[in-house]
């Protein structure tokens, strides 16, 4: 694949898509917040283990209270009216490196630290916002739609190859995590639900995947992430599905297959 440039990228949080009010990222954080030595004395060299995940996602947002074009004014999808709250729960919080169908993406679940506007001389007005997570650390994964998919019906979606897994030989066997975005709703209620085939449903038939179904949706926004069992056996390709009695659901779903065991 040629190199890429940051053009075309979505930010998400917590069912609000700001990619329009976002102008910078300018930290996409992961990993171990750091290793223990463990080295014995038997031992020819240092051995360390791994301690707790880390990351978090910073990024700087324009001022933009309502649109011209709302009628009527609308503040609630606004950057200033979602990130000046400060909340002290937690934001779901995803960044999409392009909107194709399998793209990457990096969410996390976090606190939001600060909401901080600076006025240059020009007069130029931007807002940094800082973030880090809680409780599971950044992960990165695979869009399972192509950036905000629109359903008006029960739809059966896209596949992404998400290729062999460890063993180079068949599916992954350290299950998922799946992250949900809903900017807007208007029904009774949606299930969305994750499904796995090992050919592309070819001669293995498309099939739920076990604990793969994000709780029933009512309204939007909204945001939530599932993670399944941890020796879960999970195949090669998903796809989201949804079902229920809606007209509109506009919806964003990442994936992360792991390849090795991850415990959180």
């Amino acid at each position: 694949m040629a190199k890429q440039s940051g053009l075309g990228d979505n930010f998400y949080l917590g069912g609000y898509d700001l990619s329009g009010d976002v102008g910078a990222l300018g930290r996409i954080a992961g990993g171990l917040a750091g290793t223990q030595d463990v080295t014995g004395i038997n031992a020819h060299a240092f051995e360390r283990t791994g301690l707790r995940r880390d990351g978090g996602i910073d990024w700087t947002s324009f001022f933009n209270p309502e649109r011209a074009s709302d009628d009527p004014p609308n503040t609630e999808d606004r950057a200033h009216a979602v990130l000046s709250t400060l909340p002290t729960t937690d934001r779901t919080i995803t960044y999409c490196r392009g909107t194709a169908l399998g793209s990457p993406a990096a969410s996390l679940i976090g606190k939001q630290l600060s909401y901080d506007p600076t006025m240059a001389a020009d007069g130029s007005l931007t807002i940094a916002v800082q973030s880090v997570p809680n409780g599971y650390g950044l992960e990165w994964g695979r869009l399972l739609t192509a950036g905000p998919r629109t359903d008006t019906a029960a739809t059966n979606g896209p596949s992404v190859d998400f290729g062999l897994g460890s063993s180079g030989t068949g599916p992954s066997e350290f299950g998922l995590q799946a992250w949900l975005h809903v900017f807007a709703f208007t029904g009774t209620d949606a299930t969305i639900t994750l499904q796995e085939s090992g050919d592309n449903g070819a001669a293995d038939s498309w099939a739920a995947v076990t604990g793969g179904a994000f709780a029933q949706v009512t309204s939007g926004p909204g945001a939530q992430r599932i993670q399944t069992a941890r020796d879960q056996t999970v195949e090669r390709y998903l796809r989201v599905a949804t079902s229920g009695t809606f007209s509109e659901l506009v919806f964003a779903v990442v994936a992360v297959r792991n390849d090795t065991l991850v415990e959180f």
